[in-house]
């Protein structure tokens, strides 16, 4: 069974001028007919250049943004880490936060209080840290408390957007080994990704991306392949700054947690 179905989906954004009126009829097209499923416990990477989509795409089966045409199915919870500061209060502390965006998940109250303890231990953050506000927290740490939580809440869908590369080597691995853990219960995961190592040690298929049009839907060797291929042999590199992963800039009060 297929846990994601997406079908001739299309997803444009309104030409403003500059005066940011909207001009009717004109409309910039970010994805273009892109047809494709996932099934249960089956790792698909989605690569592309910068601008080609690839994010639309995730936010677009995670419900952030509603089809312009076509139709987006998925199966059971849907767990997303597509954007780091989504559903996070920079002012509440760790331990809030995780309650609150526990809640958001679909878990109960109590749920959430009974799997504080389990989420905050896969993360490695002691109790003491959890105690003070997200703003002090590096980019890595802000990781652990999000992916911890979207594989401790059992999904059947996750979604994951670049993060997993703010992370440090360890916690990249522990995240990797559990991620492939979710598969085998039979998880389906949808991963967009520029580490082609990743990709290529990863995923089980490869789907490609350019200008929103879906180019290749195949195997991982052989997508790689033309993934390099239309990018002249280059692999592009991604911004992992506080202020491209929070959309806040990086000076901060002189408290803080180190990375």
């Amino acid at each position: 069974m297929d846990s994601i179905s997406v079908r001739n989906l299309w997803e444009g954004y309104a030409v403003k001028s500059r005066r940011g009126w909207r001009r009717r009829g004109q409309i910039t097209w970010a994805l273009r007919d892109v047809t494709f499923s996932v099934a249960a416990g089956e790792m698909v990477a989605v690569i592309g250049k910068n601008g080609s989509g690839k994010s639309t795409l995730l936010q677009s089966v995670a419900g952030v943004l509603n089809p312009t045409k076509g139709e987006i199915r998925t199966q059971g919870r849907v767990a997303s880490l597509v954007d780091l500061g989504a559903g996070f209060n920079r002012e509440l502390t760790g331990r809030e936060n995780l309650l609150i965006a526990s809640v958001l998940t679909g878990m109960t109250r109590k749920e959430a209080r009974v799997s504080y303890e389990r989420v905050r231990a896969f993360s490695e953050l002691d109790e003491a840290t959890m105690m003070t506000p997200l703003r002090t927290y590096s980019a890595g740490m802000g990781l652990r408390i999000g992916f911890s939580l979207a594989v401790e809440s059992q999904p059947s869908v996750l979604l994951v957007d670049e993060v997993l590369a703010v992370g440090d080597e360890h916690f990249q691995q522990k995240c990797l080994r559990r991620v492939s853990e979710l598969c085998d219960e039979g998880c389906a995961v949808l991963l967009v990704s520029h580490d082609l190592d990743l990709v290529s040690s990863q995923a089980d298929r490869v789907i490609i991306l350019d200008a929103g049009v879906m180019q290749f839907d195949g195997s991982v060797a052989e997508g790689v392949e033309r993934y390099v291929e239309l990018s002249g042999g280059r692999r592009e590199e991604q911004d992992f700054s506080k202020k491209a992963l929070y959309g806040v800039s990086g000076r901060r009060r002189r408290s803080g947690h180190g990375a």
